[in-house]
C-alpha cells in the first residue's frame, strides 16, 4: 500500500472494508448488481442496446476474439455477436481508440462523448504522421496497403502512425466486417456533424460515471479508474461533483446513485447460484481489475506450471476463482482451476462444466491442484 497515502484515504478504505462483509446490504447490492449486468435474467435486444450503451466501449472477447464483433457474454437471450456484426455493417457500432488507447466499439451518437474523454490532440505530429495524414486528408480513403504503395514505408512505420492519428480523432477506421484490409478516411468525413466541444472532459466524465453507478451499483474511484483508464484524481472530482448535486451518495468507501440508495431500503435479494468463466475483457472484470490481479497472484503462488490467469470465476455474483494456464493461438493449456470457497469441492462438478463451456468443451488438468481423472474433453 502506498505509504503516501493521507489520512482521508486511509479512512476510505477502511469504509470499504464494511461494505465488502456479508451484510444484508452488500447482499443486496451484488443481487442488483446481477440483475442491472443482465445475469439473472438475460437482456432482450432492447434491454441489450442500454447495458451496451451504459458499459461501453464495447470490446471482443479476450485473445481468441481479434477481428469479431463485441459481445457481453452470458447477459443476452439472443445470438449478441452475430446481432453486433450487423450493427458494424449499418454503422451503428463505430471503432475508435479509446480507454488506455485501446480498440472498442460506440454507439456513434456517443462519437462526441467519447471524444471529449480520449482524444489527444496531435499537438507535435512528426514528419510521417504530417504525411499519412496530409495523404488521407486530401486522397483518403487508403488502405494499409495503399499507404505503403503511396509512401514506401513499411507496415511496422505505418500502423503506429495510424493510431497516434486514430487517438487524435482525426482519422477513422471504417471496420464494418471483418476483412483486414480497412479504409482509414478523415474522422470529418465519417463524422462531419461532431463537435469536439461539446463537452468538457469533467462533464463528459460525469455522464459515464453514471452510466457506470447504474450498471455497478456500488463502486469507488479506484474500479472507474480501471474500467475507464483515466487519472483517479480526476474521478474523484467528477464524483465529488456529482455528489454534491444530490446525484450520487457516499457508502462504506464508494459510491452508489441516490435513486439506488432509496431503492435498497425496501429491495430483496435474489438468492443467487451459477457459475460464470467471464474472460479478460468482461465488464465485471474490466471493473476489478486492479484488485482480481491480486487475488489470482495469492491462489496460484508457488505454482510450478504455467498458471497466467485465463478466465475468472464469477460464482453466485462474485469473483471466487481463477482457470490458470497458457494462453495459445487455439486452445488454450488449461492447467488448473483454483479457487476460495470452502466448499469448492461440492461445486466441483458446476465449476468444472463452467469452464469447460467457454473452453469449446475442454477440461482442465487439475481443479485446486489435483490432476482430474475424468476423460479430457468432458465435464
Amino acid at each position: 500500500m502506498d505509504e503516501k497515502m493521507d489520512k482521508h484515504d486511509k479512512a476510505g478504505m477502511h469504509e470499504k472494508k464494511d461494505i465488502h462483509e456479508k451484510t444484508d446490504m452488500y447482499k443486496k447490492i451484488v443481487s442488483l448488481r446481477m440483475q442491472r449486468q443482465c445475469l439473472i435474467q438475460k437482456a432482450d435486444q432492447e434491454e441489450y442496446q442500454k447495458l451496451y450503451r451504459d458499459t461501453q466501449p464495447g470490446v471482443n472477447v479476450y485473445w481468441n476474439g481479434f477481428g469479431e464483433p463485441p459481445t457481453l457474454v452470458f447477459r443476452a437471450d439472443f445470438d449478441d455477436k452475430e446481432w453486433n456484426r450487423e450493427r458494424q455493417m449499418r454503422r451503428e457500432l463505430v471503432k475508435g481508440r479509446f480507454a488506455g488507447g485501446n480498440l472498442g466499439w460506440i454507439v456513434p451518437e456517443d462519437m462526441e462523448l467519447f471524444a471529449a474523454l480520449y482524444r489527444k490532440p496531435l499537438t507535435d505530429p512528426t514528419l510521417e504522421q504530417e504525411q499519412i495524414l496530409g495523404l488521407i486528408e486530401t486522397a483518403g480513403p487508403f488502405t494499409i496497403q495503399q499507404l505503403k504503395e503511396e509512401t514506401g514505408m513499411l507496415v511496422k512505420q505505418i500502423t503506429p502512425v495510424l493510431h497516434r492519428l486514430q487517438e487524435a480523432f482525426r482519422i477513422y477506421e471504417d471496420q464494418y466486417d471483418g476483412e483486414w484490409d480497412r479504409g482509414w478516411y478523415r474522422f470529418a468525413e465519417m463524422f462531419p456533424e461532431a463537435d469536439f466541444n461539446r463537452y468538457s472532459r469533467q462533464e463528459a466524465l460525469k455522464i459515464v460515471l453514471r452510466r457506470f453507478a447504474y450498471r455497478m451499483v456500488w463502486f469507488d474511484t479506484a474500479m472507474a479508474k480501471s474500467f475507464y483508464k483515466l487519472p483517479e484524481k480526476e474521478i474523484r472530482l467528477a464524483v465529488s461533483e456529482l455528489a454534491a448535486e444530490g446525484r450520487l451518495t457516499a457508502l462504506g468507501g464508494g459510491y452508489l446513485l441516490k435513486s439506488d440508495a432509496e431503492l435498497l431500503l425496501h429491495y430483496e435479494p435474489e438468492e443467487l447460484h451459477f457459475v460464470h468463466a467471464l474472460h479478460r475483457n468482461d465488464i465485471l472484470y474490466k471493473a476489478q481489475e486492479h484488485m482480481l490481479k491480486e487475488f489470482a497472484k495469492k491462489l496460484t503462488e508457488g505454482l510450478l506450471y504455467d498458471h497466467e490467469p485465463l478466465q475468472y470465476l464469477l460464482i453466485d455474483g462474485e469473483f471466487h476463482g481463477v482457470c490458470v494456464g497458457h494462453f495459445r493461438n487455439g486452445p488454450y493449456d488449461l492447467n488448473d482451476i483454483v479457487c476460495d470457497l470452502e466448499d469448492a469441492e461440492e461445486r466441483r462438478q458446476e465449476i468444472m462444466e463452467a469452464v469447460c463451456t467457454v473452453n469449446f468443451g475442454r477440461m482442465p488438468l487439475r481443479f485446486m491442484g489435483e490432476e482430474c481423472r475424468l476423460v479430457r474433453g468432458t465435464a
